[in-house]
């Protein structure tokens, strides 16, 4: 079961790096590698850590969902949720660009 929600993961953030500039999808396509996995792992603890203390100017929100993301790709009981929540992100992104598209289309 387990694999199927990595497959899952993975899915996603290969949506989600086709949205990404170039740069940018690079790093994270990098990171997704198995062999990032001693560079992920701590980036993922430090971007947590990072939401944890978001009332900080340069820290934020943001870097706690991301770093669960990250987490995840190594630990197995996080999969699962972040595999449903990363189909949820999926199906509201793709509502809004319909919606935009029907706007734009009128």
């Amino acid at each position: 079961m387990s694999e199927f929600y990595r497959q899952e993961i993975d899915r996603h953030f290969a949506w989600f790096e086709a949205k990404l500039p170039p740069r940018p999808a690079r790093f994270v396509g990098w990171l997704r590698r198995p062999s990032s996995r001693y560079v992920r792992i701590p980036l993922a603890i430090l971007l947590i850590l990072g939401g944890i203390f978001s009332i900080l100017p340069v820290l934020g929100l943001w870097m706690l969902p991301l770093g669960l993301l990250l987490f995840a790709q190594d630990v197995p009981f996080l999969q699962k949720p972040v595999a449903q929540l990363l189909g949820w992100v999926e199906r509201k992104w793709i509502e809004r660009d319909a919606k935009r598209a029907a706007k734009r289309a009128r």
